[in-house]
């Protein structure tokens, strides 16, 4: 971790914090954290992949940690997210046409988006959890969302301002972020007004080996001066996204690409995620795409779960390019 370096850059606006670790002049790599993460989520793949050559660049993302964070929920939409990435780009890697890139969570998403708005940037994309699905244009997202799960499911109650928010502080930081990374039930999480994780405030939580104290710490003093809204507003911002999105209706990606996912992810067992990846819906959308790997017993946060492994897949895939 010591390896690791931070800076600020200022592009499309705003004063994006960065870590970066590893040969100056060595092939990028773009890590893209989601929720409710940072920079830090990425701090085993930065170390591996700086000692075996790479340029390793994680920011904390528009609206998280150290980053700005707008009030207006209107600047996170999936082009200003991008535009912050391409801008980043151009101000760590001016000499570098096209990187790699790698995603988890709403990282994934905004990868998947970035290949698909800016393919001349992107040499090779390794995605994890969220898969890309064509846009569909019979019905925004939340709409969808709310007829398969009704209004308790998470991404349907983050949509008002300030009502989660409220329940998380009820709860804490900690307990919040605490009860989302040892989250591993393999299907969607339900939050009823009030009964937010339904276990009981004082019932105490197992850490996995995998999340020490000392990391709960490092998010937790992140989110407690930033708070959640900015990732939230990620959420919150996607029926606009569909709406912005129409003039791709029915673009794919077409970058080389490989994707990740444990078998107990909840993204895995939700919305028909497991039929879509094997029945060629998913290689349809995005025709490059060249591996998929199921891990057993793993679930959503693969990267910090199982480094090792994950390194391996990242760097195995990139040395074809």
């Amino acid at each position: 971790m010591d390896a690791i370096e931070h800076r600020f850059v200022q592009v499309n606006g705003i004063n994006i914090h960065v870590a970066e670790a590893g040969p100056v002049n060595g092939p990028v790599i773009l890590f893209i954290h989601g929720f409710p993460e940072l920079w830090y989520s990425w701090r085993h793949q930065i170390v591996a992949l700086a000692s075996l050559g790479y340029r390793a660049v994680a920011p904390d993302m528009r609206g998280y940690g150290d980053t700005d964070a707008p009030d207006d929920l209107q600047s996170y939409t999936c082009f200003h997210i991008v535009g912050d990435l391409i801008g980043l780009l151009d101000a760590v890697a001016p000499q570098q046409e096209k990187v790699f890139v790698v995603g988890h969570d709403w990282g994934a998403y905004i990868a998947w988006h970035l290949c698909l708005f800016r393919p001349d940037r992107v040499k090779a994309l390794v995605n994890l959890s969220v898969v890309f699905a064509l846009r569909n244009p019979n019905g925004k997202r939340i709409e969808v969302m709310r007829a398969v799960y009704g209004d308790d499911y998470y991404m349907c109650r983050f949509q008002e301002p300030g009502e989660i928010e409220a329940e998380f502080a009820e709860l804490g930081t900690e307990r919040i972020l605490k009860e989302f990374f040892t989250y591993r039930h393999p299907g969607p999480i339900f939050l009823p007004k009030g009964k937010a994780f339904s276990r009981l405030p004082e019932t105490p939580l197992v850490l996995p080996s995998w999340f020490s104290e000392e990391d709960v710490q490092y998010y937790t003093n992140k989110f407690e001066k930033k708070g959640f809204t900015g990732g939230l507003n990620y959420y919150r911002i996607l029926d606009r996204n569909w709406e912005l999105t129409a003039p791709w209706n029915g673009a794919q990606v077409k970058v080389p690409a490989k994707f990740i996912v444990g078998d107990q992810d909840l993204t895995y067992n939700s919305f028909g995620a497991k039929d879509y990846i094997e029945k060629g819906g998913f290689k349809k959308a995005v025709p490059f795409l060249e591996e998929v790997v199921i891990m057993e017993g793993v679930a959503h946060f693969l990267n910090q779960e199982k480094p090792e492994e994950i390194n391996k897949h990242i760097y195995d895939f990139f040395q074809k390019f």
